[in-house]
């Protein structure tokens, strides 16, 4: 029997992986509220560290992180409310992984949400794996208005990061491995956030079947049998 024990990321502001990659997202992070408008996108691909920057900015700020769902089901008085001496001044917007779909209601929340932050001094950061501009939305004035939004850009890691990243993922799972396993694995995958995830995922669990450590021939077994893990997949941090 295999037990799918959940996993807790590191997510405080020390933990996050610093690289070419990423030092422009972290860099708007670190300036907060120092940004050159009501709001920033921060922009990039599956697992590549969005949602970690989006709780390290909401642990120094008390911002309130949404889902498009509650965006919608927030009501204008209670958005004002997010904009105040008393509220949070800040707010996060993740977009989901995948297909972006807008309807009316939610693009008549965030506009609202995107105004009453520029009008009250207050702050939003939207994170998503493509530009704003590039959103499928329908209201004109919203469209105009995300067309202005500044982008911070999270590109693919380098082997350097990857390797590193995959540390940290298993270091997430309370795994140590040998850093000749961790070479191996980086040199041989996708070089992306997502199949960094999905090969700590596949081995963490085949090892845990097997009762072994993780070691080098088990990382060579796991790449030769499924070699899907090589991909990534859709799931996982944003």
């Amino acid at each position: 029997m295999v037990f799918d024990f959940p996993t807790r990321p590191a997510l405080g502001r020390e933990d996050f992986l610093v690289a070419p990659c990423n030092a422009e997202a972290v860099a708007w992070i670190d300036r907060w509220p120092d940004w050159s408008g009501p709001a920033l996108a921060l922009v990039g691909p599956v697992g590549g560290g969005k949602t970690h920057l989006a709780h390290v900015l909401a642990a120094r700020t008390g911002a309130l992180i949404l889902e498009p769902s509650a965006v919608e089901a927030v009501d204008a008085a209670l958005i004002a409310g997010l904009f105040t001496d008393e509220g949070q001044r800040v707010a996060v917007v993740e977009l989901p992984v995948g297909a972006l779909r807008f309807d009316p209601a939610l693009e008549k929340a965030l506009f609202h949400l995107l105004n009453m932050a520029r009008e009250n001094g207050g702050h939003v950061l939207l994170t998503a794996e493509v530009a704003p501009a590039r959103w499928p939305v329908s209201l004109p004035d919203l469209r105009s208005r995300l067309a202005a939004i500044p982008v911070a850009q999270i590109t693919p890691p380098d082997q350097t990061l990857l390797e590193m990243v995959l540390v940290k993922l298993f270091a997430d799972r309370q795994v140590v491995v040998a850093p000749e396993v961790v070479r191996y694995l980086a040199r041989r995958m996708e070089r992306s956030f997502a199949a960094a995830r999905a090969v700590v995922a596949r081995l963490d669990t085949l090892a845990w079947t097997r009762g072994r450590p993780i070691t080098l021939p088990l990382a060579r077994a796991m790449l030769q049998r499924d070699s899907t893990v090589l991909s990534g997949g859709r799931s996982g941090d944003r």
